[in-house]
């Protein structure tokens, strides 16, 4: 799956490893550092740029002690919802402990309150794609044990419980991909079919969700490497995509290869490369938030720490930021990550982004729910 937890480094190309963390006292706001007032734009037409600064806080921790990766997370009738995921209960992956997949429900109706048990996903399920929508959340394929699926369904928060809904199913299997709401459009990029790590997709698939009955529609292959656990974004009626994890054969080995390239898909116009990424990154919060007219990229695994031997005393995912300015296709520095994580979904919440649990170093979880309140000025539609 996404840990790299029990890899050897070598002379190969940086593999991907994604992981948790180990949780600081609870409901501990903290105040990110003041960004500076004139940063140095990485790339070409540096730049100064200015923004207030945003403020990160915590929010109740989930219920589930060990905490989960790769959840659904999104909203539904005003409430947050974080549901399924994966984790080691019984042992870390260097001591022989097997993942388990979950199908527990939580939802948070206020930020000041507390989880309550929801009920419970068809299936245990981790590392699909969640889309929150005025209808409520949509889970889009994902994983489990034994194998991927194509299975598509709207979970909504209502009589005290979360109740799924069928819709259309993917035309494939996938998990560990990327996805995002553009202009009540769905579009869902990237992943794998089947469990293993052999291969990984550059296939692009959209839904209209106004329409009844709506069925997928296959799109435009993205013209770059395939690649699982790439960060998708919607910004001003396009869809992005940013790095991800090539799957390439390396003296008959298949290993993992960190991107950094960027797309842009707009419908009638195809795909068109952006500026490169200025450093490898795979497995960011997704679908990434978009603040003050950037698109940023906080934290995930930017493979400078794969491979990294003893595995238990792995330091955690780099906290440094990115944000991308579409509009001038220019990348700068943003305010580093109090708590990194990796494979963790970004749901927008009463006002602030959320990032529910997920992964900081391999094979550890942790059950912290983080939040990264902007400015009011810095809020960007969609």
């Amino acid at each position: 799956m996404a840990e790299s937890d029990s890899r050897p480094a070598g002379s190969a190309p940086a593999r991907v490893c994604v992981s948790g963390c180990s949780p600081p006292s609870h409901r501990r706001v903290i105040l990110a550092t003041t960004i500076a007032l004139s940063i140095r734009l990485l790339g070409a037409g540096c730049a100064t740029h200015e923004t207030a600064s945003p403020r990160w806080a915590q929010l109740p921790g989930l219920p589930e002690p060990l905490g989960v990766a790769a959840p659904f997370a999104g909203v539904s009738r005003g409430a947050l919802i974080v549901a399924g995921g994966a984790n080691f209960p019984n042992g870390f992956p260097w001591q022989g402990g097997k993942k388990i997949w979950h199908d527990d429900a939580f939802v948070l109706s206020d930020p000041d309150g507390h989880w309550q048990q929801a009920g419970r996903l068809p299936r245990p399920l981790a590392y699909g794609i969640s889309i929150t929508t005025a209808n409520g959340m949509i889970c889009i394929g994902g994983s489990d044990t034994e194998r991927h699926y194509a299975e598509v369904f709207r979970a909504v928060w209502r009589n005290g419980v979360l109740q799924s809904e069928p819709l259309s199913p993917l035309p494939i299997p996938i998990a560990n991909a990327a996805g995002a709401l553009v202009n009540g459009t769905v579009f869902v990029f990237g992943g794998s079919e089947q469990p293993g790590e052999q291969s990984a997709l550059n296939r692009l698939f959209s839904l209209k969700t106004s329409e009844a009955n709506a069925a997928w529609r296959e799109l435009e292959s993205l013209p770059g490497q395939a690649r699982i656990l790439p960060i998708a974004a919607s910004f001003e009626g396009a869809f992005h995509v940013f790095g991800g994890v090539a799957l390439e054969s390396i003296n008959g080995k298949v290993t993992r290869v960190y991107l950094r390239d960027a797309w842009r898909y707009r419908e009638r116009e195809g795909w068109r490369r952006l500026a490169d990424v200025p450093r490898p990154v795979a497995a960011s919060p997704s679908p990434a938030p978009v603040m003050g007219g950037e698109i940023l990229l906080l934290a995930g695994d930017d493979g400078s720490r794969a491979g990294f031997q003893p595995v238990e005393l792995h330091p955690g995912f780099p906290a440094q930021g990115l944000a991308y300015d579409p509009r001038r296709d220019a990348w700068r520095e943003f305010v580093p990550v109090p708590a990194p994580r990796a494979i963790v979904p970004c749901v927008e919440w009463r006002g602030r982004f959320v990032f529910p649990s997920g992964e900081v170093r391999p094979g550890v979880r942790s059950p912290e729910v983080w939040s990264l309140q902007p400015q009011p000025a810095q809020l960007a539609s969609p």
